[in-house]
């Protein structure tokens, strides 16, 4: 049988091919532990039995005059604000703090968070941190140290390998895993308050980075959306996917000794940080939330929305309930008006179809989202760029943040090289409904990673958030337009003074390359 000359090299690449992935994957998997799915962990719930607590009577006298089936909610914009009320309530704790979040840095905020949670276990609150896995390689001895403390459990949501290559491993070995990540963001204190919204715990979330801050947004609830809460923290809690530390991480040969370690450099970190500027600014909205002032909660309907997590589950992610569709249902009942305010925003061609749609039946539709100098992510910008046109040549107002822009907090910090990236993500609709959450516009939310937030029904927290942003959009970002000869424009006016560009302002010419060579990328669906 004749066989073609070049069927022969192809053939024999592809063995070695199969050979070296082989070689390369029984190298890396001699040195990494395995995670042990079916490690056993006990079922817990929130507590139903808190009524009494401080902040169960606090709550429950206002609770008492509003209807049954609404919530009062309070919008938190600003950093030091959103760190003050958490750690405020962590004090108030008397009988369990719940914590899911993406990330949690060993960095100031994040110490003092730790710090605080450390204290409320000592005084016999049960702790739960639900943490995604995505930032915690380096850390096993300490999040081993934090759960031999009795009343404090944390469980990690789709682990990587650990040993040498551990996450190489994982993504050659398992990538449809790992690359489903827990992006939600709830804090609930004592089944009584909660907090829900875009912030991860770290300095540039809560205006205490001097290199870089987020502006952000939270709403705290009280009332029957607390319930809700729970329960969705619950079901993540409770799921395959969050797995206790012992049965994927390095344990410490003495757990005990570690949490004597972290007692001991918490401690030390705060006294490092007591003095400060932002210790004493923090300490004052400390202070002012010791008597909060329930005027300020605005009451009205809500809807709890969120992913399952069996969407972190690559067989059953197809059939997981999904955020999208509530979602989706509250853009279309837009009549007026609909502002989108994303941090990483990537529509895909459906997307950009929805929004012309939208505008030609007379809605005007707003997107804010980063500019290429304020965006942390070039490859999302990348994605992103391709779809400015369609959406200016449909009518879509197209802004983008200016990376000086001013932000509150600022002056508690000492000055650098600070890049202002905008991090809310939240829409408003006919200035009656506004959602505040984790979802960005992007595949990844859509898609890949589990998401959570808050669709409030009130007028009121409509048009405060439509206000701020009518006072922010000329100050603090640049408008993008079609000049005459359809080309992409940039400008800026406030207060007597304009600029304008006719390429992608406050850039070097080396990131607007990175960002145009991103957009060559066959990657959208990831970002």
């Amino acid at each position: 049988m004749l066989v073609p000359m070049r069927a022969i090299p192809i053939r024999v690449n592809r063995q070695i091919g199969m050979v070296v992935f082989a070689t390369i994957s029984v190298f890396l998997a001699a040195g990494c532990a395995s995670i042990d799915f079916d490690y056993p962990k006990i079922e817990s719930h929130a507590l139903g039995d808190t009524d009494q607590t401080s902040l169960g009577r606090t709550f429950s006298r206002v609770n008492e005059l509003n209807p049954e089936d609404e919530s009062g909610f309070y919008l938190l914009p600003d950093g030091i604000d959103a760190l003050a009320m958490r750690l405020r309530l962590i004090k108030e704790a008397e009988r369990t703090v719940d914590v899911q979040v993406y990330l949690l840095k060993p960095d100031i905020v994040g110490k003092i968070m730790l710090y605080r949670l450390v204290e409320a276990a000592d005084r016999g609150v049960r702790v739960r941190l639900l943490l995604d896995d995505i930032l915690t390689s380096g850390h096993d001895a300490g999040l081993a140290g934090l759960t031999s403390h009795p009343n404090f459990e944390i469980r990690i949501y789709n682990p990587f390998y650990r040993g040498f290559a551990g996450r190489t491993r994982s993504v050659l070995t398992n990538f449809g895993r790992v690359n489903r990540r827990m992006h939600n963001k709830n804090f609930v204190v004592d089944n009584q308050v909660a907090i829900v919204g875009g912030r991860n715990i770290a300095d540039e979330y809560f205006d205490a980075s001097k290199d870089a801050r987020f502006s952000d947004l939270d709403v705290l609830g009280v009332g029957p959306v607390v319930t809700d809460v729970s329960a969705m923290f619950d079901m993540y809690w409770n799921h395959e996917t969050a797995v206790p530390v012992p049965a994927f991480a390095e344990m410490p040969e003495d757990p005990a000794a570690e949490l004597d370690r972290i007692r001991l450099d918490l401690a030390r970190s705060r006294e490092e940080a007591l003095g400060s500027r932002y210790a004493d600014a923090l300490g004052e909205q400390v202070s002012d939330y010791i008597e909060l002032d329930l005027s300020k909660l605005s009451w009205g309907p809500y809807e709890l929305v969120y992913d399952s997590p069996d969407k972190g589950v690559t067989s059953r992610k197809d059939a997981a309930e999904t955020i999208r569709t509530p979602l989706a249902k509250t853009i279309e009942s837009a009549q007026h008006e609909l502002i989108v305010a994303s941090p990483y925003f990537v529509p895909r061609k459906s997307g950009i179809e929805r929004f012309d749609e939208l505008q030609r039946e007379g809605v005007q539709v707003t997107i804010i989202t980063n500019s290429l100098a304020s965006q942390d992510q070039v490859l999302v910008h990348g994605g992103y760029s391709a779809s400015r046109k369609k959406l200016l040549k449909s009518g879509v107002r197209l802004h983008e943040i200016r990376p000086d822009a001013d932000q509150t907090g600022a002056e508690y910090v000492d000055p650098g090289e600070t890049l202002i990236t905008m991090h809310t993500k939240a829409f408003m609709v006919d200035r009656e409904k506004l959602f505040i959450g984790s979802f960005n516009f992007d595949p990844r939310s859509a898609y890949l990673n589990t998401e959570s937030g808050l669709i409030l029904d009130s007028k009121e927290l409509a048009e405060e958030f439509a206000a701020a942003v009518d006072t922010a959009l000329n100050r603090r970002t640049y408008e993008v337009f079609l000049d005459e000869k359809g080309s992409l424009g940039w400008r800026w006016e406030w207060d007597g003074e304009s600029e304008s560009w006719d390429k992608e302002p406050q850039t070097h010419w080396t990131r607007r390359f990175s960002a145009g060579f991103a957009r060559m990328l066959p990657i959208r669906g990831s970002l």
